[in-house]
């Protein structure tokens, strides 16, 4: 099933665009190639408010902000999970107004760091954020004529929640599902195989509309959840292709599978190859003799791959 991106958007800096009654997106001028436009700010609430991902450290994402508060309560700061370009402003936000944080917790790497490893997103975890209340799934939070519930949903973080207007249909998606791309799931600080269980999570839900993290809103997003899913089974499938073929190293798989995509990306794209490795082996389609690794080399072989040591795809 071919996935239908949705790549028209204006970010509108500094301006609060209205999205659905009590709605509101800002936009921080954060540009870049995974943040696209910019990292989404939602405001919550008429009365009082509830602010969902205040964004990186930025001042004058911070004076937007405060414009459009003008004066009104904030009661909560809300948080779908602890990457740099999501969290960083919520300290300063949280002074000015002296509004709760909440979030799932605080930053962790989905799995522990094996010997010899280093996190390659270690610098983009907003590791100095604790959460004053931690939310756990299917528990709520509320304010002035709104109500938040939780829906854990990890995968691209460890700590990743998405959150829905109870009453709307609308679901706040994070970076967990975006309308203009795929979700980054990078080992150890994601985990494929949690990725791909939340995503049967939203497939088992009803919303009509997902706010993300970046870019616009995703309306019908149930088809465009099975693209989600259906893409990710592609790209196992080119995989285990890949380890039959005797690829010796995950570069090798990404020069094959990603020849299409910008070489700039290539580094993502290898985590992503090593996050979907990590997850055939975790369900027995693929047997690896050591850890797997992103720079790993084993003996080629017509049956062989090497990452790690020896990889073989099991038989069928």
């Amino acid at each position: 099933m071919a996935i239908e991106f949705q790549t028209a958007f204006d970010p509108a800096y500094g301006s609060a665009v209205p999205i659905a009654p009590g709605v509101s997106r800002m936009t921080v001028n954060n540009p870049s190639a995974f943040t696209f436009y910019g990292t989404n700010t939602y405001l919550v609430g008429t009365e009082t408010l509830a602010i969902i991902d205040p964004g990186p450290e930025d001042d004058a994402h911070f004076e937007a902000l405060r414009r459009a508060i003008a004066g009104r309560p904030v009661s909560h700061i809300v948080l779908t999970h602890t990457h740099r370009d999501h969290s960083p402003l919520a300290r300063r936000l949280k002074e000015l107004t002296g509004a709760t944080t909440v979030a799932e917790g605080p930053h962790r790497a989905s799995r522990p760091l094996r010997i010899g490893e280093t996190n390659p997103l270690d610098a983009s975890g907003d590791l100095d954020f604790t959460p004053d209340v931690r939310l756990g799934d299917g528990e709520t939070v509320q304010g002035d004529g709104w109500r938040l519930g939780g829906v854990f949903t990890p995968g691209h973080a460890a700590n990743h929640m998405s959150f829905g207007l109870e009453g709307t249909g609308i679901l706040f998606s994070g970076d967990h599902v975006m309308a203009w791309s795929t979700s980054i799931v990078a080992p150890p600080d994601g985990s494929m195989s949690d990725y791909m269980a939340s995503l049967d999570r939203l497939l088992a839900r009803d919303d009509r509309l997902y706010l993300p993290g970046h870019g616009g809103p995703l309306r019908k997003p149930l088809p465009f959840l099975r693209g989600l899913k259906a893409h990710r089974k592609m790209r196992e499938r080119a995989i285990l292709e890949r380890l039959r073929q005797g690829d010796r190293t995950i570069p090798d798989m990404v020069k094959a599978i990603y020849r299409d995509t910008d070489p700039k990306l290539h580094n993502a794209a290898g985590l992503s190859v090593l996050a979907h490795i990590e997850d055939l082996v975790a369900k027995g389609a693929a047997v690896a003799e050591t850890d797997v690794s992103l720079d790993g080399v084993c003996p080629g072989g017509v049956r062989t791959a090497c990452v790690g040591s020896r990889h073989w795809p099991r038989r069928t």
